[in-house]
């Protein structure tokens, strides 16, 4: 919790910061009120690191949980005291989100002044005042250490983009080994039915690069004559799923087709044909057994690639060979760990050995954690003692996730700045494997306010940048779907970090499934639903805090007190999801909302 604490304390302090010495806080009267909030803040802000450590306290914790309460409030109270007060001052100049185009927000009508008077402004600042000085009295807080404060929070580094974010670094014989042989076994095969085979391992253990190596190889694609590389998923779709193997081979899709007609259309497409199929991140085994097999059956030769990180469905699929990804050799992984971070001194990568080694086994020598690792360590002087440091920042990463593998992805999310910290928890909204989109989630990230405004610059470039650095630092992964990075997509390693960090803050999931009393914790939900109406939890008088709402794959309606409700969302999107029409009160949730930024109904 505190991680995210962290982030919003910075935030409010920044936004504090910057408000209280704009004329509008002069008109409204609330100058000194503000800086006791933020006085109060910076001093809580310093004990927050040592509230973290102790989280297991249940004194300590339910402080935390306070915390969180106030100073969302805070923020919630922020916005309105900007939005009244810019209707105060005459021909008020518009701020650089209101200039963009791109983004759109909603703003409150002209009559919200009338609706709120000047007063109420000051009421609930003071009343903000008074929980803040409750939370710096209880007699848990004056226990924390303030002397504790963070290494990281560097400055976002300037990215450059180069073909490197989307090429990995092969390094070591055993991968080039492995390709070769596999290579061979797949041409061996390949006047095959269905030859069958599969790349077992842990996952983030480098599986998908080396089916990518396969899959990319010229004798590869100059024997088969169609080819279609498929990220199943854990919770995949069946009718996505059927599309995207016929998008592969060039096939037009209708919309509304059923899962038998997408059956049929790819059966006679590949009717007398040979074809190569990857299907990368298989969970269950019904993906060949059930919706592929019969489809491909009428094809001349065949031969699929499946990744999966479970043995006994590489068995259940009917695997005729196993290749297991073993982790890397430490001597291995050092050598991706400086190749990683462009180290070209053949004296500097002496000098760093040993210490590199310790860092990688660290890492438990996976490539995914080592690259990860080495996006946070560019941010650093590539020094020896320097290195130490981070090494022994380890003990207490591993001390708030599972095991040494999270341990070390969550170092990288450590070294980020608190800004991009943010956006990189708020990816954990899209489900797994999903496809994130460089103009969507720069957006969703301005609306919840997560963007620094910088003079002379529109928010919709700096929010660019964000989404390029946490490519930079191997914390989303480039889709290859999409040119010049226009997409990308979160390793289900990272996710599950992002879920962990922020399980109290968003839900992904059945909103039916939470209990009445659980709808007042979470700020942000994707609500993933084959229903045909979306029904609220029956919640009593429960006051819910979600500003962020999010579709997936429906449904249909949506039951009109969720937005009556939801009375503090920012964001609202039903993009890509069956519904077919929203209530009339969406009009209502807009005028009380600051600001709401929301995404044009499509159907598909």
């Amino acid at each position: 919790m505190a991680t995210i604490l962290e982030c919003l304390l910075r935030s409010c302090a920044t936004k504090l910061q910057n408000i209280i010495t704009n004329e509008v806080i002069l008109i409204l009267g609330v100058e000194k009120e503000l800086t006791k909030v933020l006085q109060r803040v910076e001093l809580i802000e310093c004990c927050i690191y040592d509230a973290e450590k102790r989280t297991k306290e249940p004194a300590a914790n339910s402080w935390l949980g306070q915390l969180r309460d106030v100073i969302y409030e805070a923020d919630e109270i922020l916005d309105v005291v900007r939005c009244k007060g810019s209707k105060l001052v005459p021909e008020h100049p518009s701020s650089s989100t209101n200039k963009s185009a791109a983004y759109k927000v909603l703003s409150v009508s002209s009559s919200f002044c009338n609706i709120v008077p000047r007063h109420d402004v000051d009421v609930q600042i003071r009343a903000l005042n008074k929980k803040i000085e409750q939370i710096t009295k209880d007699k848990i807080f004056v226990t924390f250490n303030s002397s504790t404060q963070p290494t990281g929070n560097a400055p976002t580094s300037k990215l450059i983009r180069s073909s490197d974010l989307v090429e990995p670094n092969l390094v070591g014989k055993e991968i080039l080994y492995s390709s070769r042989k596999l290579v061979d076994l797949v041409l061996a095969h390949k006047e095959s039915k269905s030859y069958k085979l599969a790349i077992v391992g842990t996952g983030g253990v480098g599986k998908t690069t080396l089916a990518q190596k396969i899959y990319n190889d010229p004798k590869i694609k100059g024997t088969f004559k169609m080819h279609a590389w498929i990220c199943v998923s854990k919770d995949f779709d069946e009718i996505s799923l059927l599309k995207e193997v016929l998008r592969n081979i060039g096939v037009h899709r209708k919309q509304g087709e059923t899962i038998a007609e997408l059956q049929r259309k790819l059966a006679e497409t590949m009717k007398g044909k040979s074809f190569f199929l990857v299907l990368d991140d298989v969970w269950q085994s019904n993906v060949w057994m059930d919706l592929l097999r019969i489809s491909l059956h009428e094809t001349v030769a065949g031969v699929i690639l499946v990744t999966t990180r479970d043995d006994q469905i590489a068995k259940r699929i009917g695997i005729e060979h196993t290749h297991r990804v073993d982790l890397m050799a430490a001597e291995v992984g050092w050598e991706l760990l400086w190749k990683s971070m462009h180290i070209d001194e053949e004296k500097k990568v002496q000098n760093l050995r040993n210490i590199g080694i310790e860092i990688v086994r660290k890492c438990g020598c996976l490539p995914l954690a080592i690259k990860v690792t080495a996006s946070a360590l560019a941010c650093k002087d590539c020094t020896e003692n320097e290195w130490k440091k981070c090494l022994g920042r380890y003990a207490s990463s591993q001390g708030m996730l599972s095991d040494e593998i999270e341990g070390a992805l969550y170092l990288s999310y450590d070294e980020l700045p608190y800004h991009l910290k943010q956006c990189f928890l708020y990816c954990a909204l899209y489900t797994e494997d999903s496809a994130i989109l460089r103009h969507v989630i720069t957006r969703l990230w301005i609306a919840e306010g997560f963007i620094e405004e910088i003079q002379g610059q529109i928010l919709e470039d700096i929010a660019e940048e964000y989404y390029y650095e946490l490519i930079h630092r191997n914390l989303l992964q480039p889709d290859k779907n999409y040119f010049d990075l226009a997409g990308c997509k979160m390793h289900d390693l990272l996710r599950q970090l992002a879920c962990n960090i922020s399980r109290e803050e968003c839900f992904v999931g059945d909103i039916e499934s939470l209990k009445g009393e659980n709808m007042s914790k979470p700020r942000r939900l994707t609500v993933v639903s084959k229903k045909d109406m979306l029904v609220l939890p029956s919640m009593d008088n429960v006051e819910v805090k979600v500003r962020t709402f999010l579709t997936v794959r429906g449904p249909h309606r949506i039951e009109d007190t969720l937005f009556k409700r939801f009375l503090l969302l920012r964001v609202l999107v039903l993009n890509y999801s069956l519904v077919e029409s929203i209530p009339d009160c969406i009009g209502e949730l807009i005028h009380q909302c600051l600001p709401l930024f929301w995404v044009p109904l499509e159907i598909s």
